[in-house]
This record gives C-alpha cells, structure tokens and sequence, in this order.
C-alpha cells in the first residue's frame, strides 16, 4: 500500500510540473505529458481503490 502511494505522490507531482509548463509557457509537449499522467493517474486510483477494500476488510 505504501508503494502504491509514493507512485501516486510521484506521478501527482508529475502532472503537476508539466501542466504549469504548459499553462505558463504554452509548451504543447508538456500538455501531452500531463495528458498521458491523467491516464496513469486513472490507473493508479482504481488500484487503490481495490487495494484500500481489500485492507478494510482485514
């Protein structure tokens, strides 16, 4: 569970970074980037979410 958080902090930080790089400096790449850390993000969540249940069940 612990990992699963520090990849979700991680990839937070991520989108993060490159969404201010594209909103201030209209860099496109870095909108991509952010784009494709939702996706993630996405993932990560559902993992999460499977794993906070599977724990509470404990």
């Amino acid at each position: 569970m612990k990992q699963l958080l520090e990849k979700i902090a991680a990839e937070i930080a991520n989108f993060q970074e490159n969404a201010a790089l594209q909103s201030e400096k209209g860099n496109k790449a870095a909108g991509t980037r952010a784009r494709k850390a939702t996706l993630e993000l996405t993932k990560l969540m559902k993992e999460f979410r499977q794993v906070s249940l599977e724990e509470s069940k404990k």
